[in-house]
């Protein structure tokens, strides 16, 4: 196992480069430039010599391949650069923000979890019964209706019908207060978790389907063992292999950002930062967010492949084996 996460750490650095590489450009290729994005109609005002001292503060002036190395090379010392929108080094902001998004993402896959693991076992146990066409039709729902639809009827009917505001601006911190924190991001949470509960239920049926069928599940039944032993015991847990591996690139898009849910809700979070990092035409903001967001990816990846051997002890990343 040792030798197994070495490995994957080490394989980190050439994904991680990759990643820094192609936004370091395609940020660069979107039309303005950051001068323009700061200033908006001023900036046509700039003589030559004013918009030269600019980019020589903002380090435009250098060519494309010296500005990526002298970000790479401050980003690997742990500074990301200095967001001049928010007077704030990136690093300080992307820790600020992550801890909305942590939370939200976690809430959400707890909804996800609590919402299609149960449907998706009860539609394969009583499979094409009304069970089973009830658990179908949710999921297809889940699927088919779009976060920024489910997002505002949420807001609607609530607002509306009950004169109640999700979050309208005043976020409050969980260590301020833990149960308004938690009422502000639940119906978020609910709006981001209902779909992924439909991928979670479909995911669950189908790999239930096959295990019920498996010889070991009839053995267990010859020998008397209970129908909920069977099911939860033996069944389930070599059916949450792939429920596992859903979990963990479903939180790594999370963590990255569920930017329409956080900008219907307002709240802010790392998506919410990006778009308007984006729009602002933020480099070191943008470079800074979108490789931390990929640090995300790779470790919860590599922490799925832990567990992966920790549900099932078939598997072994020992090399003999």
């Amino acid at each position: 196992m040792l030798r197994y996460l070495t490995q994957r750490i080490i394989a980190f650095v050439p994904t991680l480069l990759g990643v820094a590489i192609l936004v370091f450009l395609a940020i660069r290729l979107v039309p303005g430039d950051q001068i323009t994005a700061m200033l908006g109609t001023e900036a046509g005002m700039l003589t030559q010599e004013q918009r030269e001292s600019l980019e020589e503060y903002f380090g435009l002036d250098k060519p494309v391949t010296e500005q990526f190395f002298a970000w790479m090379g401050n980003a690997l010392q742990g500074n990301f650069g200095y967001s001049v929108r928010h007077g704030k080094p990136v690093l300080s902001l992307i820790l600020e923000r992550f801890p909305v998004t942590l939370e939200l993402a976690f809430l959400s896959v707890i909804i996800a979890l609590a919402i299609g693991i149960p449907i998706g076992v009860l539609s394969a146990i009583h499979h094409n019964s009304p069970i089973d066409l009830f658990g179908r039709v949710i999921s297809m729902l889940g699927l088919a209706v779009p976060n920024f639809l489910l997002g505002t009827l949420i807001i609607y009917v609530l607002s509306v019908y009950f004169g109640v505001l999700p979050n309208s601006g005043n976020y409050v911190e969980f260590t301020e207060d833990p149960v308004l924190n938690l009422q502000q991001l639940f119906y978020p949470a609910l709006t981001m978790g209902f779909s992924f509960a439909a991928s979670v239920m479909r995911m669950t049926r189908s790999a239930m389907l096959e295990v019920l069928n498996e010889d070991y599940i009839r053995t267990a039944r010859s020998k008397g063992l209970h129908e909920r032993t069977v099911v939860m015991g033996h069944a389930l847990r070599n059916a949450l292999i792939p429920v596992v591996t859903l979990i963990g690139v479903e939180m790594g898009y999370l963590l990255g950002g569920a930017v329409i849910t956080e900008q219907i809700f307002s709240l802010p979070g790392i998506g919410r930062l990006t778009v308007n990092a984006i729009s602002q035409r933020e480099y070191a903001l943008v470079q800074g967010v979108t490789l931390f967001i990929a640090l995300n990816f790779v470790v919860i990846n590599l922490a799925v492949d832990v567990i992966y051997a920790a549900i099932d002890p078939r598997i072994s990343y020992d090399s003999k084996s």
